[in-house]
């Protein structure tokens, strides 16, 4: 724990080592995820357990990529419309308390 987040008090040092390897994280993935696809698809999918097996591969085939990239900008897209035109749309309305910048919130 000592090397990672450097120490065991909850601090400025710690708060921003957390805070930067967990923006971090989801790239990693995505980036792993890219890493798996490619090479998953130049090797074949039907051989899970590394044997050597050269027959029936399943190569990409430049429809299935392209429904599936354009499936991702779709549902991007709709989820960014909801995210910026109806905002508090996905959100619980009882747990919501508009910001008043000239007042102390009463629970601190």
């Amino acid at each position: 724990v000592s090397w990672m987040w450097g120490g065991f008090a909850v601090d400025n040092a710690t708060l921003t080592r957390f805070f930067s390897l967990h923006f971090m994280l989801p790239f990693i993935i995505y980036g792993l995820v890219g890493v798996h696809l490619l090479f998953l698809h130049q090797t074949g999918s039907n051989n899970p357990l590394g044997l050597n097996s050269n027959f029936d591969k399943i190569y990409f085939y430049p429809y299935y990529s392209t429904k599936d990239i354009f499936g991702g900008v779709l549902l991007l897209t709709l989820l960014s419309g909801i995210c910026f035109v109806f905002p508090w749309g996905l959100g619980d309305p009882e747990n919501f308390m508009p910001a008043n910048p000239m007042m102390t919130p009463p629970h601190i």
